[in-house]
Order: structure tokens, then C-alpha cells, then sequence
């Protein structure tokens, strides 16, 4: 059946998201904070910015304002950095309706207050439909229609079937899940260890030092989320581990291109910059470190990056704390 969907943000994923559902059927209707872009998008009908190459079926229309977009829209699909998400949702409040289902594909933690995007929802809007979209997805491979796997995640297994059959297609499958703590943990989490491989990529180490810097970071992402009340497989899957492969390994990851810079002696203030688009893990970090820190959970990668990207201690003083510290066993979680 045909959907209304206003998608908020016109960044990479929110183009490549607003393309899949115009070509899946439904009506979609874009729009961007950004009035230039906005115009851009509209005279190319294509994001030569960031998703290049791509042209925007007939389905797909520009919307003038936030609330052009909404009005009317069954599904509210919001692609806005984590930072700005807040902000997003307070500006279209007057135009939702009990009945329009909400749906949140940015990966973060909102750092001054450390909520998750679906606390700030549950927040702002107690009674909301709220759905997360998550998973190992760049948006320039599902712009392609290369072949992607992700996860519609909702606390009402109903809504996030919904989710499920709005988007998928024969070349991007939606699997579902009720545990909307880990999908938005493993999302966001998955970016601070990308930023440790980066940074190990840059300074010229290997893949036995990647290889460990995931395995420890998944290790560590798991505590911190069963600490918070996620349940310990989903990071097992598509939004945790499935993500961070996906997050660590390719160039095409903001967050590991900023390691890299990092990792090659670019402060890390002028590498975020380079890089010229959000880098989440940035963020995510801080918020991470902050929640640990509240919650006892010990996340020694998640700090040594915290010190590296605030200039406390440089990318080879943390790899050396890491590799020296007190020797453990690998399994027992009592003990790591």
C-alpha cells in the first residue's frame, strides 16, 4: 500500500533512504534546513553533493518547509545528526498527528544530556509510534541498490513490521527487533570503535591490531549496553557487530576516515573538518565515556580514544596504555 513519507534531512542517508521508498511506491516528500542545498536538490533532482550520480524518481518531491513535508505524511522519517535531533522533532511537533509513525536512522547519543533518541521522543512525545532503522548501510552502496541488510527496531513488534514492509525491497531487507536500547546502542557505539580502527589504520598498524580493536570494542559496546538494559544478543547482530564491520572496514565510514587523519598526527579538531561532513563517533564518545563513568562500566577503548581526540594523551601513548594494561581473561565478564 502506498505511504505518505516526509523525510527531514537530505544529507547521503536521507537521500538514499527518500530514493528507496519513492521507489518502492510510496510518496515522498524531502526536505533540508539547508535553503541552498535544498534549491540545488531541486533544480539537478539528484544530490550532487553528497549521494552524486543518483536521479530522484517522479515520486520523490522537494518540500518548501518542514511542515509542507509532514502535513498529511503517514510515516516521519528523521536523518538529522543526533545533535540536531531534538531540535528536529520540537519543529515539527505542531504538525504531527497521534497516527504518523516516527522513525529515527541517525546513530548517536545526545551528549548533553546523554539520552538516546528514543528517550528524547518518550520525552517530548510520550504517546509517539516510534520506530529506529539501523544496521551495516552506507548510503552510497543502498543509493547504488546494492544488496543491504538491516533492522527495524520498535518496543511494539506490530510498528516495526510496519517499518519492515514501507521499506523493504529485492535489494534491501528490514529484519525486526523489540530491543530498541541495543539498536540504538550498537548504532551509536559502533562509531567510537571506528574511530579506533581509523586511527590504528593511520598510524600504519595491521590487521591483527584492527582485528583486535573490534573484537575488544564489541566486548565493550556489549557491557556498557546490558548495563543499560539491552539485551546482550542484539549486539550479536545486524546494529552491533554487523555494523561495525561495516563502520571499521571502509572508506567509505566518516568515522574511520577521521581515525585515519587522526591516527597520521591531524589534531583532532582539523580532522573533523577534512573529513567535511558530521562525524557522529565524535560526539558519541564524550557521551559514552560520561555514561560508563556514571554507570561503572569499564570501556578502556572508549577512554583511550576520549583522551586521544581531547589532546590528554597522543594516538601511540593510547595504544600502549591499551596493550599494557592488567592482564585478564577473555570471557568472564566479571573480569574484563
Amino acid at each position: 500500500m502506498e505511504q505518505k513519507i516526509a523525510v527531514l534531512g537530505a544529507g547521503s542517508w536521507g537521500t538514499a533512504l527518500a530514493i528507496c521508498l519513492s521507489e518502492n511506491g510510496h510518496s515522498v516528500k524531502m526536505w533540508d534546513i539547508n535553503p541552498e542545498h535544498l534549491q540545488e536538490l531541486k533544480e539537478k533532482r539528484e544530490n550532487v553533493r553528497y549521494l552524486p550520480g543518483i536521479a530522484f524518481g517522479e515520486k520523490l518531491a522537494l518540500a518548501d518547509s518542514p511542515e509542507e513535508a509532514v502535513r498529511g505524511a503517514d510515516m516521519v522519517l528523521f536523518s538529522v545528526p543526533a545533535q540536531h535531533f531534538r531540535s528536529a522533532l520540537e519543529g515539527v511537533i505542531p504538525y504531527l498527528t497521534d497516527s504518523m509513525v516516527l522513525v529515527n536512522v541517525a546513530k548517536g547519543i545526545e551528549q548533553k544530556s546523554l539520552m538516546r533518541i528514543s528517550e528524547i521522543v518518550k520525552e517530548k512525545l510520550p504517546e509517539a509510534k516510534f520506530a529506529v532503522l539501523s544496521g551495516p548501510s552506507h548510503a552510497e552502496e543502498v543509493g547504488r541498490k546494492i544488496p543491504t541488510t538491516v533492522v527495524a527496531a520498535s518496543e511494539d513488534l506490530a510498528l516495526a513490521e510496519y517499518v519492515q514492509d514501507v521499506f523493504m525491497c529485492d535489494w534491501f531487507r528490514v529484519y525486526t527487533n523489540t530491543d530498541v536500547v541495543g539498536v540504538e546502542l550498537g548504532g551509536a557505539l559502533k562509531n567510537i570503535i571506528a574511530l579506533g580502527a581509523g586511527i590504528s589504520d593511520g598510524m600504519g598498524y595491521g590487521d591483527n591490531t584492527k582485528a583486535a580493536m573490534m573484537t575488544r570494542g564489541i566486548a565493550e559496546m556489549t557491557r556498557l549496553g546490558t548495563a543499560m538494559g539491552a539485551d546482550i544478543s542484539t549486539f550479536a547482530g545486524l546494529s552491533g557487530i554487523g555494523d561495525l564491520i561495516v563502520t571499521c572496514c571502509s572508506m567509505h565510514s566518516r568515522n574511520r576516515r577521521c581515525g585515519i587523519l587522526i591516527g597520521q598526527g591531524v589534531k583532532p579538531s582539523e580532522a573533523t573538518k577534512q573529513v567535511g561532513m558530521v562525524v557522529e563517533g565524535m560526539f558519541t564518545t564524550e557521551a559514552a565515556y560520561q555514561l560508563a563513568s556514571r554507570l561503572g562500566v569499564e570501556m578502556p577503548i572508549t577512554e583511550s580514544i576520549y583522551n586521544t581526540i581531547n589532546d590528554k594523551i597522543d594516538a601511540r601513548e593510547a595504544v600502549r596504555a591499551l596493550m599494557t594494561r592488567q592482564k585478564k581473561h577473555e570471557t568472564k565478564a566479571q573480569e574484563q
